[in-house]
């Protein structure tokens, strides 16, 4: 099993972030010292305390995307009315579409709805 650390600066808001924005399960949390949580599509996220040596928000150290089960017009909508910041329009290649957004910390994310949801 792999998983995908983020280093957060405020605990309570990242697992609130992602668990009633992104629609993921925590599995098990430690106070503020760790959360680990799940998609249900089984990839891990575990967040983490931010620090001097790994702070929260290091824009281009990493970007996790997630494919949607919508129309990603629908996702980015919902997602919005809850205070999430999208960074540009939604890209069309042909082949999926994607939209850029981050977490409360800064943190670089995507959302994708591909090709063959659209049959």
């Amino acid at each position: 099993m792999a998983v995908v650390t983020i280093f957060v600066s405020n605990m309570d808001r990242a697992v609130r972030f992602y668990t009633e924005v992104l629609g993921m399960k925590v599995e098990y949390r430690f106070g503020d010292h760790w959360a680990s949580l799940k998609t249900d599509d089984g990839m891990t996220v575990g967040l983490h305390p931010a620090s001097k040596e790994s702070p929260a928000g290091r824009k281009g150290s990493i970007t996790i995307g997630f494919e949607v089960s919508e129309s990603i017009e629908s996702a980015v909508t919902a997602m919005k009315e809850t205070g999430v910041k999208f960074v540009g329009p939604i890209l069309n290649d042909k082949e999926i579409k994607a939209a850029h957004f981050e977490d409360p910390d800064g943190n670089e994310m995507y959302i994708v709805e591909t090709q063959q949801q659209w049959k």
